[in-house]
């Protein structure tokens, strides 16, 4: 029986993982990962990731020792760029995807005549959580760096070379760059615009296809079997959609773990382009995956946590016990989420949270109670959003941290008006990552034989449908205080450079 090691590196942890191709699980561990976050920035160091994950490759090992390893993969964010010189040491820290220091740059890159071309194809927009922005910022505010640097990656590429010593990535981080994963390109032009050469970038390759063996020495090193294969899977949005086993029309994922990820599987050809979301070609499955991530999910409850309930023993279960003891809507009060700024769908930098109609009885458990239920307007707008192509989604399978608490799956549910269905299996991004390693060598046909083996669900939560008509009312009011308050963002900001010291946070729980 075949084996796959899997370092799933999120927001807050590195994580390794050792599947069976019957989907088992023989050993999962984690270490946390550090970020740096001030008004614009969120950094995390490469060179902790790869000393984290090491030792976890290690202890993995060493607990499986009698277990062969016959393939390792890498997963782990997108759009955050590591800079690596001639030797592979990183020059700085990574910019993670929530860094927002990109946003003049992503504007030039928009006017430009080429991008026009390369949108018109691709229908891509670009952004300031997009990989160009970021290495036109890094060449204009960090010239020495941007010179010394020999190769522009991201996470899973930094990764992949550590264990393999080639650069090489997939076709949905090469999107990231604007790659065109249908004439099998890179933005040549554009590139040259920008003085980036084509090759400061990491080869590209399907997911599920081999890079190499491990590294000799490292094998040895760490324990590993000198024959493992260093497979190419994707970045964490991806292979947790294809872990969630969301292979049918009409079947959408949410995995909410630091971020929330929110896509569906379409075999329709005749569906129409909506910019504010990604529309991904999945070859193997000739169909493609349509959706997109905001900047936090389940990080929304552990900045409550942070906030309310750092003195509890038990805070997320005292979290749900009292925002349960609150109403529906929060007696009136109104969250919005965007602690970090916003992705996908609404593509706003400059947004931040906002608690609107606050009054004297209200309480930490009505707060608790308006951040819980913000998490299904979450979902409710990238639902809008997707459904604008003409997908009509009829049901939500839940994953990932937030889905652990039972009282947000069924405000999901109420919210929505739609199906819930709970995974019996939270941790889906590593599950996708083995899955599209035993999808490429030829185990599995297609995505619906690798669910069967390796998805479960654990419950069906039914909406209550007077509910959802009570949060529509809700909901509306919801993205009225958004456009209301949107103008303001921008104020704020150039009132916060003149006034605050940017002074750097570290935490180890984003």
């Amino acid at each position: 029986m075949k084996n796959v090691m899997v370092i799933n590196m999120g927001l807050k942890s590195i994580r390794c993982i050792v599947f069976n191709e019957d989907g088992m699980k023989l050993y999962n561990e984690a270490i946390p990962i550090k970020t740096a976050i001030s008004a614009e920035k969120v950094e995390q160091d490469p060179k902790e990731w790869w000393q984290s994950a090491e030792t976890l490759i290690g202890r993995a090992a060493c607990e499986c020792k009698d277990i062969c390893i016959d393939y390792i993969t890498v997963t782990a964010s997108a759009s955050c760029l590591v800079c690596v010189d001639k030797s592979g040491t990183p020059l700085m820290r990574a910019l993670m995807v929530s860094d927002k220091r990109a946003e003049e740059e992503s504007q030039y890159i928009s006017q430009l005549d080429e991008f026009k071309k390369v949108h018109k194809e691709t229908l891509l927009d670009i952004t300031a959580s997009l990989m160009l922005p970021r290495i036109l910022w890094l060449k204009r505010n960090m010239p020495e760096i941007y010179h010394e640097t020999d190769k522009f990656l991201s996470p899973n590429d930094f990764m992949l070379y550590k264990l393999s010593g080639s650069y090489v990535t997939d076709y949905f981080n090469a999107i990231k760059f604007h790659y065109n994963p249908d004439k099998e390109c890179y933005p040549e032009k554009l590139l040259d615009i920008l003085g980036v050469s084509e090759q400061r970038l990491p080869v590209v390759m399907n997911p599920g296809d081999t890079v190499g063996r491990i590294d000799s020495v490292l094998a040895e090193k760490l324990g590993i079997s000198k024959n493992a294969e260093i497979v190419v899977s994707s970045y964490d949005a991806i292979c947790s959609f294809i872990g969630s086993g969301a292979a049918e029309d009409g079947e959408a994922s949410d995995v909410s773990g630091t971020v929330t990820v929110l896509r569906a599987l379409s075999r329709d050809r005749n569906l129409h382009n909506n910019p504010l979301i990604y529309n991904l070609p999945l070859h193997k499955e000739n169909a493609n995956i349509i959706g997109g991530s905001n900047n936090l999910g389940g990080g929304l409850i552990e900045w409550v946590k942070q906030c309310y309930y750092q003195n509890e023993i038990y805070p997320y279960e005292v979290m749900e016990k009292e925002a349960g003891e609150s109403v529906l809507g929060a007696k009136g009060l109104i969250f919005l989420p965007y602690l970090l700024g916003e992705r996908a769908p609404i593509w706003d930098d400059n947004a931040r949270g906002v608690f609107f109609g606050i009054e004297r009885m209200h309480t930490r458990k009505d707060m608790t109670r308006a951040v819980f239920e913000s998490t299904g307007f979450i979902d409710m707008d990238m639902i809008a959003a997707i459904e604008q192509t003409g997908i009509n989604i009829k049901s939500v399978r839940l994953s990932g941290g937030l889905a652990r608490v039972n009282l947000i799956s069924q405000i999901k549910a109420d919210i929505l008006g739609r199906d819930v269905l709970v995974l019996s299996e939270f941790e889906t991004t590593s599950t996708g990552a083995a899955m599209m390693v035993m999808m490429g060598k030829g185990y599995f046909k297609d995505l619906r034989e690798a669910a069967d083996k390796f998805v479960a669900v654990r419950m069906i939560i039914k909406p209550n449908m007077s509910n959802h008509q009570k949060y529509m009312y809700m909901y509306e009011l919801y993205k009225d205080t958004y456009s209301t308050v949107k103008g303001l963002y921008k104020r704020r900001k150039q009132l916060i450079k003149k006034m605050v010291d940017d002074r750097e946070v570290r935490i180890e729980n984003l």
